[in-house]
């Protein structure tokens, strides 16, 4: 038997968080340690370790994640300058093995984003 992790614990609501948004596919909360003024994350209900687990089968969720990703930003009203970001794999820091999307703004601030700090 496998251990829940800990979006799977929020999602069965075992642990709280700030639920921004939820349909039948994922929820989107807001992230504990923020690393830019908006910092959201869009988390499938479906368990999928990380992005290069993703099946054919996959494509119709893995575009709704990509959707809800905009929908939020334009609930949230940074919907013109936003970073969708994806960590697949210990090495490029994903720390928890359900995949999410990190939606990141810097609404308020006076930083903006550019290619070179990606």
């Amino acid at each position: 038997m496998t251990t829940a992790t800990l979006f799977t614990r929020i999602i069965n609501r075992e642990i709280p968080a700030d639920i921004l948004y939820q349909d039948d596919q994922c929820i989107v909360i807001n992230d504990i340690a923020p690393q830019a003024p908006v910092h959201m994350l869009v988390i499938p209900r479906q368990p999928m370790p990380r992005l290069s687990d993703a099946s054919q089968d996959d494509r119709a969720l893995l575009g709704h994640l990509m959707w809800v990703a905009g929908e939020v930003a334009r609930q949230h009203g940074v919907d013109d300058a936003f970073r969708l970001v994806v960590n697949n794999g210990e090495d490029a820091g994903q720390t928890v093995f359900h995949l999410h999307l990190h939606v990141l703004a810097n609404k308020g601030s006076d930083q903006t984003f550019s290619e070179a700090n990606l």
